[in-house]
């Protein structure tokens, strides 16, 4: 067996032969690409054509790799890495195949100067981490979603105040509560309250729009945040919400609603919104005392 830059006075230089270096290129289950600094595509070996989903290289040649990059802004920025380094590690980029399809890589290049010509070139190896990514994403997608109702967590909750807090993001929050959920519990079991929960949480979901977040923060406690709305787009879509619940809601529910202020943490306009919806239900109780003195049935409600 013969050893790859073995030891004593006359060390195996086998990488040096340049027989070995393209039987290694050929068949090294990675892509290995050479280009220019300005995306043309020189060489590539069949590992990468695999990759991308082409056929032959001349192929490959008709695109350039910003064609092939989703993401233009991460290409720009590994472009200044280069620059500035001469050489970058393990960076993450989403390439779109012929077939439409995305292959998430890790790109390792460096920068090839020639001393005589002046002319460059990045010699470079991608390795589809595309699998990884989408366990990754299913493993993320368990971590932030609630069990029950299929509703994003606390967990979410935290990683969205991470993001917002330093921004200053501006950010609408709707509390929803259950209506007596313990009575109810106590009365039906708790299966049936938990087949109430995953109904409302459906509900919550349906007429949320497509930017929103429905989040189950505590038993039967959910928020629905919208992100870069006022005060009036808040007041609307809560308005909105208690229609809609008189009307098909799987269970009666309370809401309350804020807008978060400049300097204000998430956590403080959530309370506020909760705030909101306690006053909301103070406020009907004592609706329902005074009915009840005047000689009202409360059967009715």
């Amino acid at each position: 067996m013969t050893s790859i830059g073995g030891t004593g006075d006359h060390p195996d230089r086998q990488l040096e032969d340049p027989k070995t270096l393209r039987e290694l290129v050929l068949n090294i289950p990675e892509g290995i690409y050479i280009t220019t600094p300005g995306g043309g595509i020189i060489d590539a070996n069949p590992a990468l054509l695999e990759l991308l989903g082409f056929e032959t290289l001349a192929e490959l040649q008709q695109r350039s790799v910003a064609e092939l990059c989703v993401n233009g802004d991460s290409l720009e920025e590994e472009h200044e890495l280069l620059e500035r380094n001469g050489l970058v590690r393990d960076f993450e980029l989403d390439i779109k195949r012929p077939d439409g399809s995305v292959r998430t890589v890790l790109d390792t290049c460096y920068l090839v100067r020639d001393p005589e010509t002046k002319s460059e070139r990045l010699y470079g190896i991608l390795i589809d981490i595309t699998q990884r990514k989408e366990v990754e994403l299913r493993l993320r997608k368990l971590l932030v979603r609630d069990p029950l109702t299929g509703c994003y967590n606390r967990r979410f909750l935290e990683d969205l105040e991470a993001r917002l807090e330093p921004d200053g993001t501006a950010m609408g929050a709707i509390v929803v509560d259950v209506d007596h959920f313990k009575r109810y519990n106590d009365e039906f079991g708790h299966a049936a309250g938990d087949a109430i929960l995953v109904k409302l949480a459906r509900f919550l979901t349906r007429h949320a729009r497509a930017e929103d977040a429905v989040i189950r923060i505590g038993g039967d406690e959910f928020l629905v945040v919208l992100l870069g709305d006022s005060v009036e787009a808040t007041r609307e879509i809560a308005r909105r919400y208690s229609e809609q619940a008189a009307a098909s809601a799987p269970i009666p529910i309370s809401l309350g609603w804020a807008v978060r202020g400049p300097g204000e943490s998430v956590d403080s306009t959530v309370q506020r919104a909760d705030q909101g919806l306690i006053r909301i239900r103070l406020a009907e109780r004592g609706r329902r005392e005074r009915r009840g003195r005047s000689g009202e049935s409360l059967e009715a409600r």
